[in-house]
Formats: structure tokens, sequence, C-alpha cells
């Protein structure tokens, strides 16, 4: 049972959540902003979201249709009877409260008692990243089969996570910082469109709008250059409006990786084919991060 709920985690997932609150983290320090006790809460908030999505999104779609026997990618736990449905939502409400608990304490330590006004707004962006994570498949009108989740994914990965990473600990906005946020928001989009590529054929079947489904998988591969794209020039274009030394450009050493995932959702037909460069894809946006911020920095 222990493994079963390890698995509906999906680990492989978390690099992805991570990050958003690097960036914002390493954002904040390239400004002088860094505190390490808010970012550490960030994470672990963070984290608990990132679950609760991934348990909602295994309850939602088996609920929904979308895993079933026509499913080619790995079997999630409600669809493979690891976990009974009435124990996934059970976990979800765990996570919910979790990430309620861990979230307030997030903004008492930022804003303490005489921030009250920005501690309410927060809250509220709190409470709608919850409801963003449960009802992304889970819902009884799930926007993530009406093809809205790479909007939320955007939002949510990119400009909320690292902008509000990044005003937890300066209480100010840089408006620089968006182009970051940008790249966070991109590679998170990416991670989810090689996803919904790979599951396409059973998202058809289960009335699942996602993009790939929209706009077939042949556009649907020319959108993931793109994305790729959208996410490399934001960085080049941070870079060169603050640039103060070469230092700058180390996430240049992430660009093999991502040319690799381009390059092979762009060839991989087959579901099985394709699975692989979903964890790839999630692994290198926290590398690239990882090199973009230690670049900022240093």
């Amino acid at each position: 049972m222990v493994k079963a709920w390890i698995s509906a985690f999906r680990p492989r997932t978390l690099p992805l959540a991570l990050s958003c609150i690097s960036m914002g983290g390493f954002m904040a320090a390239a400004h002088g902003y860094f505190n390490a006790t808010v970012v550490g809460l960030c994470v672990l908030t963070t984290l608990f979201l990132q679950i609760l999505s991934n348990l909602a999104n295994d309850y939602g779609d088996s609920k929904h249709g979308a895993d079933s026997v026509h499913r080619e990618g790995p079997l999630r736990a409600v669809q493979a009877g690891h976990i009974q449905a009435d124990q996934m939502k059970k976990g979800m409400l765990v996570f919910s409260l979790l990430s309620l608990v861990s979230g307030l304490l997030l903004l008492w330590v930022a804003f303490g008692a005489e921030g009250m006004l920005l501690f309410l707004l927060f809250l509220v962006l709190g409470l709608a990243s919850i409801w963003a994570a449960i009802n992304y498949t889970a819902g009884d009108n799930p926007y993530g089969y009406a093809g809205l989740g790479d909007i939320f994914v955007f939002i949510f990965f990119g400009l909320v996570g690292v902008l509000g990473t990044y005003f937890l600990q300066a209480q100010a906005l840089e408006p620089s910082v968006i182009l970051p946020a940008l790249v966070c928001g991109f590679f998170s989009v990416g991670v989810l469109n090689v996803n919904n590529i790979r599951d396409i054929n059973s998202d058809i079947l289960a009335g699942k709008r996602s993009i790939p489904v929209r706009i077939g998988p042949k556009a649907a591969r020319v959108y993931h250059v793109l994305v790729l794209l959208g996410g490399v020039l934001s960085a080049f274009t941070y870079v060169l409006l603050n640039y103060q030394s070469p230092w700058q450009f180390l996430f240049i050493l992430a660009l093999p990786l991502l040319l690799s995932n381009g390059v092979n959702v762009w060839r991989k037909q087959s579901s099985r084919e394709l699975d692989p460069y979903l964890k790839q894809m999630a692994i290198t946006t926290l590398l690239f991060v990882l090199l973009f911020g230690i670049g900022q920095v240093v």
C-alpha cells in the first residue's frame, strides 16, 4: 500500500514543482532579498499542492474515463485497483489540509500581523491554487477536459510560482522577473504537452479535449517546439536586459537536453516511446532553472 501511494504521488513530476520555487528564490537572491525560511516553506507548500494535483488527476481521470484499458501510459493507482476511489478522495483531503496549513504558516512568516492585507490577498491566491489542483480533472466540470490545462499550468507553475515566491521575500515586484517566470511557465506547459501527446488516443475516447486532441498530433509537436523556444528566448531576453557577467549564460549548458527533448518528441510516435521524455522534460526544467539561477547570483 505504501508503494502504491508513493507511485500515486508521481515523484517524477515533483522536480517541476521545485523549479518555479527555485527560480523565485534565485531571483530574490540576485536582487538581495533571499529568505531561506520563506523559500523552504514555499517548497513544502508547492510539493503538497503538486501531490494533491497528482492524486486528484488519478482520481479524476479514473472517474471520467481517461484512465481506461485504452490508456497507453503507466497504470494509475485507482485504474489498477491499488487504491480505491474513496481512499484517494481521503488522500486528496489530507493533502488539501497540508497545503492549507503549510501555506498559512508561510504567509505568517512572510507578512506577520502587520501585513494582514497581503496575508489575506495571498490566502485567496493559495485557496485558488488548491481549487486548481483539484479541479484540473477531478471536478464535475474539470477544466483539463476542456483543454484549459495549459493555461492554468502556465499561470500557476510560471507566473504565480515564480513571482509569488519572489514577492513573499522582497514584498515588492521587479518587472524584469516576469521573464524568468515565463521560462518556468513555458517549460511547465512543455511537460504537460508531452503527457497529452502520449495520451492523445485515450483522451479522444474519454472526451478529454486537451490541446493535442484539439489540434492533432503533428500540430501538437509544432506547439511543443514553440513552447521550448519561448522558454529559451525568455531566458536570453532577461540576461541581455540585465547583463553583468558571462556567468549569466550558464543555462546554455542545458540547451542540448532541451534540443534532445524537442527532437525526440517530434520523432517518437508511440506512447511507450514518448513516456520517458515526460520525466526528462521535468528534470531538464529543474536543471535549466538551477543553471540559470546560479548564473544570476555568482
